[in-house]
């Protein structure tokens, strides 16, 4: 199983999660200070807000359920390539690759929809909850104007470009000083195994108990 192959399943959330953290703590600092609002009792108009809020956030949510989804099958992916290339004749390791891969995507295919599904039903209870007990109605109507404002949609929208660019950058200024630090890794780690498993191969069998005397 190819690099490539290995990690195709995965789709990063966690630097569009830390830019939109950034984003909104910008939008504070930029914002005056003032005495904080206490969250007020339900009305109409809060339960509306946070059903904004809700749909605005529903994208986020998704990438969420879809990357809890995804991470187990990633770690399954890791270990089934690994035992290919341990385990697998050369000529087949291709062909194995690829089962492996479909039976990956097929599980994605089934799962993620339903992950999915559930995180929405779920987000009224939970992200609502803490919506409807901890903001007032000033405050959600502040939430959803910077959620509903074009230069933040723009920037949401930007954020996957964003990552990349820094992937790609980071990939390039960093390869030299981490590839060989993982090959060492590498190598030390298989020296510690091999003395390992040779010394439990080579141990001496300890002798059976002798029957009890009568």
């Amino acid at each position: 199983m190819t690099q490539s192959q290995r990690f195709s399943l995965s789709r990063s959330v966690g630097l569009p999660l830390l830019l939109s953290l950034t984003a909104l703590a910008a939008h504070a600092q930029s914002t005056p200070a003032a005495a904080p609002a206490a969250p007020t009792a339900s009305t109409p108009a809060k339960k509306d807000l946070i059903q904004r809020v809700l749909k605005l956030q529903q994208g986020g949510i998704e990438r969420l359920a879809t990357a809890m989804t995804e991470e187990p099958a990633l770690v399954l992916a890791d270990r089934a390539s690994e035992i290919i290339a341990a385990k697998v004749p050369t000529e087949r390791q291709e062909a194995v690759a690829k089962e492996v891969q479909s039976e990956l995507q097929k599980y994605l295919k089934d799962t993620v929809p339903l992950v999915r599904r559930s995180a929405q039903q779920l987000a009224p209870a939970t992200i609502g909850s803490v919506l409807e007990s901890k903001f007032s109605e000033e405050e959600l109507r502040e939430i959803v104007a910077m959620l509903e404002s074009p230069a933040y949609a723009k920037y949401q929208q930007l954020s996957a470009e964003m990552q990349q660019s820094l992937q790609a950058k980071l990939v390039a200024d960093t390869r030299a000083t981490v590839e060989p630090r993982v090959q060492a890794l590498e190598k030390a780690l298989g020296d510690r195994l091999k003395v390992a498993t040779a010394g439990a191969a080579t141990a001496p069998a300890k002798p059976a108990a002798k029957p009890a005397g009568k």
